[in-house]
Formats: C-alpha cells, sequence, structure tokens
C-alpha cells in the first residue's frame, strides 16, 4: 500500500494532479483545496490513503494526516464516499470542520456542495464524539522558532489544546470540552492564552 508520495508536479486535472516519481507518474485524487494551492513544477510530498478494488486502484491525497483522518473518519458516515469526503475537505479545512462539528453548526457543512441539510445535521451529530480527538491532533502542531529555539510566536494550538485537555480532567467529556472551547475561541481570538479559554469554556459549559 503507498502512504506517501514526494516528487514534481508533472499535470493537474479537475479533481487530480500526476506526480513523477524517478520517471513514473502517479494519478492522485485531492480536494480542490489541496489542488488551488499547486502548480505544474511543483515539489510535492503528499499523505497518500491507497484505496484497492477488483478493478481499480485509486489514490488519495493530503496535505497532512490530519487531513486523512478526516477524509476516513467522514466517510464512516451514511452517504459520504470518497466523493464528497474531498468535497468537504474542498471547502473546509480540518480545523475549521472540527470547529463546526463541535459547535453544531451543520449550516457550514451544507456549503459543500453534494452536501444537503439531512446530511450535514446527520454528519454533525455523528462526528461530534469524534471531532474532539482530531481537533487536539490538529492543534498539536509544530511552532515555528526564533533565536535560540525559542518560538516565534504564541503557540495559539497548543493553548486550545491544553484547555480542552484542562475541561476534560475537570469531568467534562471530550465532546463538551471541545465544544466549549471552540466557542470561546471563536469569541476571545485565536490568540488567547490557556486561561482565558479555560475561564470562558467554564462559562459555556455552566449555561
Amino acid at each position: 500500500m503507498i502512504g506517501k508520495l514526494r516528487g514534481k508536479v508533472d499535470a493537474i486535472g479537475e479533481s487530480f494532479l500526476i506526480i513523477d516519481v524517478g520517471g513514473v507518474g502517479y494519478e492522485v485524487q485531492a480536494s480542490s483545496r489541496t489542488l488551488r494551492n499547486l502548480k505544474v513544477g511543483d515539489e510535492v510530498s503528499l499523505t497518500i490513503d491507497t484505496h484497492v478494488r477488483e478493478d481499480a486502484i485509486r489514490l488519495f491525497g493530503f496535505q497532512s494526516e490530519l487531513e486523512r483522518s478526516w477524509f476516513r473518519t467522514l466517510q464512516t458516515i451514511q452517504g459520504v464516499g470518497s466523493k464528497v469526503a474531498l468535497a468537504v475537505l474542498g471547502v473546509m479545512a480540518p480545523q475549521d470542520l472540527a470547529n463546526a462539528i463541535a459547535l453544531g453548526n451543520s449550516a457550514a457543512l451544507e456549503e459543500t456542495p453534494g452536501v444537503g441539510k439531512k446530511l450535514a445535521q446527520r454528519m454533525v451529530l455523528e462526528l461530534k464524539d469524534k471531532a474532539p480527538a482530531l481537533s487536539v491532533a490538529g492543534l498539536h502542531v509544530p511552532v515555528a522558532s526564533g533565536p535560540g529555539g525559542a518560538p516565534s510566536g504564541p503557540i495559539h494550538g497548543h493553548a486550545a489544546a491544553e484547555a480542552i485537555s484542562a475541561l476534560t480532567n475537570l469531568g467534562y467529556n471530550p465532546s463538551q470540552a471541545s465544544g466549549a472551547v471552540a466557542v470561546a475561541m471563536k469569541e476571545l481570538g485565536s490568540d488567547a492564552d490557556t486561561a482565558k479559554l479555560i475561564r470562558r469554556g467554564l462559562k459555556e459549559l455552566a449555561r
């Protein structure tokens, strides 16, 4: 099974790209958001999800392991296949998707072509318990270092992850904690520190 491809973009189609790896061209399906960020001649490294069927082998490419995890998770929902899952990820970045689910914002998912109101609501309902784990995974991201190896900026994602962890440790389930922190981040902004996120999250949970 192919799990990763690194090479040069040889061609870009409406829903796929061809990656030249040592003279071999691999056709890889990708979201519109991924394709918009690429151009022919770019060096690219994509995480791959391989689907093997009797009549075909299909490769799906993603910019991160988190995005691939969401692709797989979305397909656990009845009515969501690979095409719809890619369409969702073409409209929403993984963290935006996690926030929409945590906030119960099915309307955001309806912006995806092929996703109607009922399917969007089903996705929010069935993914609300899975979103926190994926959300935290996406928040623990490397931070660019400044002189001496010190972070060059605030670790916003880390603050949110710590807030979710703290609320979970206080006895709230991961879904509740994630939803509360998502509300806090929406109100306070992505630069809010852990303490502020926890305080606002507790206020939300007390309602």
